[in-house]
């Protein structure tokens, strides 16, 4: 049975899934089978596993680190908001329904037994489980049968580190602050504390250290500089969300209120040649080289917001100027005539689209959950020297699309559709491969007249794995790593 440890934070973006990467990534250059587990997360952002199953990116991440393939089992409830009450509930990797805040706290009883077997599990097949805790461990209106940190913690006899970020400032408060809303038995399984995203002299921080130390009675076991590293996020605080620099090529992302899987562009951030702006306003958007409607879990919704906001007449004024648009998921139904929603798995209703494409879409509860691999048909457009190019990605998508024609084709069936410079897919990872989003890239520049040959080539697969090694030693060399072996050797008694 795996020894456990787990890392939970003052507050929502405090670095707990980062430094879960990390630990997870030493603990396997270390030799150890190891694993991740999150028993309950929020997100927008999920992935498809090779059997069909949806989980969290961040556990996704997590398991890349860990040299592992990702596993359902690492994140057995995802909750991905619809609105500002409520979410539809993932349990396993299957959808379970739609619930209300107040209706899913009741529910939530009904997987502690799910979580308890997938953990036991995954527990019985590796060395080392590194824990992910959800916000604070200190929300007292939520601690109540608490299933994600400290009701976790308890579970797995897992020792907790606390990580708290001082780059927003406060830290000192918020650890200190975060123990004192503990009750005695949850500060007792507190075995070290962690401050993140330091910048500036270390020696200056010393004696707040010495102190936080003094107050709390609990080690602090190191400080991690902050250091900008290429990892995919879930979060809707990540730094992904903010814009990269002008480049030579401007490519404008819409940030719709239900952004969902945003790390499909993160492609064209590490392209030397690309500045990549997400803009919440019409009047941000400018005049890019190319406009981007990304997914969403709300299409009606994020569409209504669209034309509140102005994008309807300034994306029809690009269109008509020829400029390239490109919609993936949600963004793809919105660029058609119509969404309707007959079995009101959204609001119910219909809703007019962008009328860019002349393909109309119908939601209904059945949600496509699946890897799939293709090829470009016959391209259009700006992008035309797209025909025939091979990629990878995954559907995840609840809804039918029809009409125009073709912009892939997967296992011998037509997907998206295309129009002129207009570009639609359900494919998510669709710019992952280096040939589709270098061959975007190039075209883009040559609109432009530039002919820059040497676009960057970044092996995907090779670049991942090279920022978990710099993650990690990052890590070896900010923390108490001896200590921490200590601590996951020692474990708690409950």
């Amino acid at each position: 049975m795996a020894r456990a440890i787990m890392v939970q934070g003052t507050a929502s973006n405090a670095g707990k899934s980062v430094l879960v990467a990390a630990l997870c990534r030493i603990f396997h250059q270390d030799g150890y089978r190891t694993a991740p587990f999150k028993s309950q997360n929020m997100a927008l952002n999920s992935f498809v596993t090779a059997d069909g199953l949806e989980m969290g990116r961040a556990q996704v991440m997590q398991a890349e680190a860990a040299g592992i393939a990702p596993d359902v089992r690492m994140n057995p409830v995802l909750l991905k908001p619809t609105s500002e009450m409520g979410s539809q509930v993932i349990v396993c990797g299957e959808v379970v329904g739609e619930m209300q805040a107040q209706d899913y706290y009741a529910y939530r009883r009904q997987v502690i037994p799910c979580i308890r077997q997938v953990y036991d599990s995954l527990a019985a097949e590796h060395d080392i489980l590194v824990l992910e805790g959800a916000g604070s461990p200190a929300e007292i209106n939520l601690k109540k049968e608490d299933i994600v940190n400290m009701g976790l913690a308890k579970m797995a006899q897992a020792p907790v580190l606390l990580v708290g970020d001082i780059d927003r400032g406060g830290v000192f408060a918020s650890l200190a602050g975060t123990l004192l809303l503990l009750e005695p038995e949850e500060r007792a399984l507190v075995k070290g504390l962690v401050i993140n995203k330091f910048r500036g002299d270390l020696e200056l921080l010393r004696p707040g250290l010495e102190e936080i130390e003094r107050i709390t009675g609990v080690p602090v076991l190191g400080v991690i500089p902050y250091e900008p590293l290429d990892l995919d996020d879930e979060d809707s605080l990540s730094e992904r969300l903010a814009s990269k620099g002008r480049g030579l090529v401007d490519i404008a992302v819409v940030r719709l209120p239900h952004i969902s899987n945003f790390t499909d562009f993160s492609p064209f951030s590490r392209i030397p040649q690309v500045g990549l702006r997400y803009v919440s306003s019409a009047g941000e958007l400018g005049e890019p080289d190319l406009v981007i409607l990304p997914g969403t879990k709300n299409t009606i919704f994020d569409l209504r917001w669209l034309k509140e906001k102005g994008f309807d007449a300034a994306l029809h004024g690009l269109a008509e100027m020829g400029k390239p648009i490109f919609g993936i998921c949600g963004g793809y139904q919105m660029l058609g005539v119509k969404v309707s929603d007959p079995d009101g798995v959204e609001a119910g209703g219909e809703e007019r689209g962008l009328s860019l494409l002349r393909c109309e879409t119908v939601l209904s509860a059945d949600k496509r959950r699946a890897q799939v691999r293709g090829r470009f048909d016959q391209v259009g457009g700006i992008f035309s020297g797209l025909t025939g190019v091979e990629f990878s990605g995954y559907e995840i998508h609840m809804g039918r699309t029809q009409g125009e024609a073709p912009l892939t084709q997967i296992n011998g069936a037509e997907e998206g559709g295309q129009k002129g410079n207009l570009y639609g897919s359900y494919v998510h990872g669709l710019f992952d491969s280096p040939a589709v989003s270098q061959q975007i890239v190039h075209a883009l520049l040559k609109e432009k007249g530039l002919n820059l040959p040497n676009v960057e080539r970044i092996d995907l697969e090779t670049h991942k794995q090279q920022q978990y090694d710099r993650l990690a030693q990052l890590v070896r060399t900010s923390l108490d790593l001896e200590k921490i072996y200590q601590i996951l050797e020692q474990g708690v008694s409950v």
